[in-house]
C-alpha cells in the first residue's frame, strides 16, 4: 500500500509540473462549457442531460491524451527498468499509475461542477440524485477507460501508439450500443450488455443497479490485471 501512495502522488504531481495537464483541463471546460452554454443562450433552455451527453463523447479523446504516457514514458525512458529492481509489485506500479490518472480526471469532472452551479444560480432547479447518479456514473466510466488507456500505455514505448490502441479499444465499447441494429437479435443481448454506454445511461438515469456496477469493476479489474501482466512479461 505504501508503494500504490508513493507511485500515485509522485505521478499525480508530475502532471502539475507541466502545462500539459493544465491544457487538457482548459481544454475539457472549455468544450464542456461550449456545448452546455449554447442551449442555454440561444433557446434559454439547458439541463444536465446536456453534460451527462458531452461528457462521454469528450473521453474518448481526453482520457487516451491522459493515460498514453503512464507507462510508455518510463518504457522509452528506461525508468520501468529501475522500478522493476525495487521491491514493488507490477500491480502496485500499476494501481499507483491507475489512481493518478483517474485522479486528474476526478479534477476535471469537479472542474465541470461549474456547469450545475450556474444553473442553480440563475433560478433553475437541479435534481440532486440525478446530479449525484449522473457523476457517479461519468466517474466509473472514466476509471473503466483509465484502465484500457493504462493497459495501452504498458504495451508500448511510443505514447502516440499508446493512444491509438486505447482510443480504439474505447470506441469499440462506445459504439456497441449504436450497432446493435446491425447485430443479429439472438446476439443483440449480449452486445447490449457488452456496450458500456448501456451501463452508463442506465446509472445516469438513476438506475444503480449491481449489474451495472458489476460490469464497470470487471472492466476495471480485467485491464488492470492484463497491464499487470503486461508488465510483468517485460519484467522476464
Amino acid at each position: 500500500m505504501h508503494y500504490i501512495k508513493t507511485i500515485a502522488l509522485k505521478e499525480f504531481t508530475s502532471f502539475f509540473k507541466s502545462p500539459a495537464a493544465y491544457m487538457v483541463l482548459i481544454g475539457f471546460l472549455l468544450i464542456t462549457g461550449w456545448f452546455f452554454a449554447n442551449p442555454l443562450f440561444l433557446i434559454n433552455q439547458s439541463d444536465l442531460r446536456t453534460l451527462f451527453s458531452i461528457i462521454p463523447t469528450i473521453f474518448l479523446i481526453f482520457i487516451p491524451a491522459i493515460t498514453m504516457g503512464l507507462v510508455s514514458k518510463e518504457n522509452n525512458n528506461g525508468t520501468i527498468e529501475l522500478l522493476s529492481t525495487m521491491p514493488v509489485k507490477s500491480s502496485e506500479i500499476v494501481l499507483g499509475k491507475f489512481i493518478a490518472g483517474l485522479g486528474l480526471i476526478c479534477v476535471g469532472l469537479l472542474l465541470s461542477l461549474i456547469h450545475p452551479i450556474t444553473i442553480m444560480l440563475i433560478g433553475t432547479n437541479v435534481d440532486a440524485g440525478a446530479m449525484f447518479s449522473g457523476y457517479l456514473g461519468l466517474l466509473l466510466l472514466a476509471a473503466g477507460y483509465s484502465a484500457i488507456g493504462l493497459f495501452a500505455s504498458c504495451l508500448t514505448k511510443n505514447q502516440i501508439i499508446a493512444f491509438i490502441i486505447s482510443f480504439v479499444i474505447i470506441l469499440f465499447f462506445y459504439i456497441l450500443d449504436y450497432a446493435l441494429i446491425f447485430i443479429p437479435p439472438a446476439m443483440s443481448g449480449i452486445f447490449q450488455y457488452l456496450s458500456i454506454n448501456y451501463h452508463f445511461s442506465n446509472i445516469a438515469k438513476g438506475v444503480i443497479d449491481t449489474r451495472n456496477l458489476i460490469y464497470f469493476g470487471s472492466m476495471i479489474y480485467a485491464f488492470l490485471f492484463l497491464a499487470s501482466t503486461t508488465l510483468d512479461l517485460k519484467k522476464r
